[in-house]
């Protein structure tokens, strides 16, 4: 496994650039060196939040003014055959939301127990006083043929992508109504929604649900001025993508798939988009979620945003 670098791009950078930056939503400090950002003051709740796009969306949204509030699992889910994020990378990304200047709050616990997801809002908002973000981004990926999977593997994916993000929903939502202020609400999907890819029917049917949830949220919250969206990227360079498992699904002709095969032009992983690019960086969805976080989209609501590198067009 590589180390995952996070990075926010400011749009002159090239999409595989080597200099990392947080600076690209940085505004003006005042005179104590607080920000003020896009989201000043604000604060967000963000699943999955220990490495991957999880970081990447707290990175982004801390870089542009908001303090965070996080949950990860930190321990291995049984039907997944990599491994999941630690408690030490959970503390990594708590360190250098703080080294932005933002506070962290940031918890362990599963998605799946709803009980444990409301102990860490709850004590996130009585310590931080708001809500005003929440993006359910955790998730897993397996693959298998429909007919093939065993019940475990189908349940937890549903259990984790589409019942954990209602889950999520149901312990924050609540404390976004109270603050009487609106707010926006972002959900993890999928480009899988848009284009079927075989072996994935429990991955696609997980987060066609959640497209489907997002859509009736933002029926139901719209009046309250809560605005409720997804993201759908196509691959994202992730622990979740870049594994053993993964790559000899989508490159089963070769007997040790790598990352350089993955990325070579004309792999499989190309063949999916209009742009010539294996995958999209964590940076590219987090710029989509500040989006659909501020007010830049303070009239966009149940839109389901493509980040696909023009994979929905070639599927058409």
């Amino acid at each position: 496994m590589w180390p995952v670098t996070v990075t926010t791009r400011s749009a002159a950078t090239p999409p595989h650039g080597s200099t990392p930056s947080f600076c690209s939503h940085l505004p003006t400090l005042r005179q104590d060196g607080t920000s003020m950002g896009t989201l000043d003051g604000k604060v967000a709740f963000i699943t999955g939040v220990a490495r991957g796009q999880g970081r990447s969306h707290a990175l982004t949204l801390a870089e542009a003014g908001a303090d965070i509030i996080g949950i990860d699992v930190c321990q291995d889910v049984e039907s997944a055959p990599y491994p999941m994020a630690t408690a030490d990378e959970l503390d990594e990304t708590a360190r250098l939301v703080e080294k932005l200047g933002r506070r962290a709050i940031l918890r362990q616990a599963d998605v799946r127990d709803l009980a444990r997801m409301s102990e860490v809002v709850d004590e996130g908002v009585d310590e931080l006083g708001r809500l005003d973000v929440v993006v359910a981004n955790a998730a897993i990926c397996t693959t298998g043929a429909t007919l093939d999977l065993d019940d475990l593997t189908f349940q937890e994916m549903i259990d984790v992508n589409l019942k954990g993000v209602w889950h999520t929903a149901k312990a924050a939502i609540p404390h976004v109504r109270r603050g009487g202020r609106g707010g926006s609400v972002i959900l993890a999907s999928s480009c899988v929604t848009f284009a079927p890819v075989a072996n994935m029917a429990h991955y696609g049917a997980s987060k066609a649900g959640v497209n489907a949830l997002m859509a009736t949220l933002a029926l139901e919250l719209g009046p309250e001025l809560i605005r409720v969206n997804s993201v759908n990227p196509t691959n994202v360079d992730t622990p979740m993508l870049d594994n053993e498992h993964v790559r000899r699904l989508f490159m089963p002709h070769l007997d040790n798939p790598t990352r350089d095969d993955a990325a070579t032009p004309g792999s499989a992983y190309h063949a999916f988009h209009v742009m010539p690019i294996p995958w999209v960086d964590p940076s590219d969805v987090s710029e989509a979620v500040l989006f659909l976080a501020s007010e830049a989209s303070r009239h966009v609501t149940g839109v389901a945003l493509p980040i696909d590198a023009g994979l929905r067009i070639r599927k058409m």
